[in-house]
């Protein structure tokens, strides 16, 4: 099997586990850890849990050409999540951190291994679907 046959079969589930499994992750930090989320935060959510509907939908129906609405929402939220990552990692944007809130986006709820936080785990699933639907497009395209 190719995979171009591949990734029609699977893209958008695959798309839609990530999505979920970012989804779900964010409740988890917000809901069962208490983790207040920044304005940055919401923005990414408001970006990423509408996916998981619009990605399960595809994929049940077996849509592939949703791409054009994904991406665009996709390449949003990595924008936000690296701005976001890069205002928590370095010294560049810290002048901003304190307009987010009540809660400055500049906090770091966890640092594994010295550079994972919640940006950066959020930047990492919106790539992973950007690549999965531009793969998606690369297929349908003569």
């Amino acid at each position: 099997m190719n995979w171009k046959a591949t990734i029609r079969e699977n893209g958008m589930h695959l798309s839609w586990f990530v999505a979920l499994v970012a989804t779900l992750g964010s409740l988890y930090f917000s809901e069962i850890l208490q983790y207040a989320p920044c304005k940055l935060c919401w923005y990414q959510r408001i970006l990423m849990y509408p996916l998981v509907i619009i990605l399960g939908i595809a994929a049940v129906r077996k849509e592939r050409h949703m791409y054009l609405y994904i991406l665009p929402m996709t390449v949003w939220g990595a924008g936000i999540s690296l701005y976001h990552y890069l205002m928590q990692k370095t010294e560049w944007f810290k002048s901003g951190a304190a307009a987010c809130g009540p809660v400055p986006c500049d906090v770091d709820y966890i640092d594994w291994f010295g550079f994972v936080t919640i940006p950066l785990l959020a930047l990492t699933a919106f790539v992973i679907i950007t690549i999965l639907q531009l793969l998606l497009w690369a297929a349908d395209r003569k």
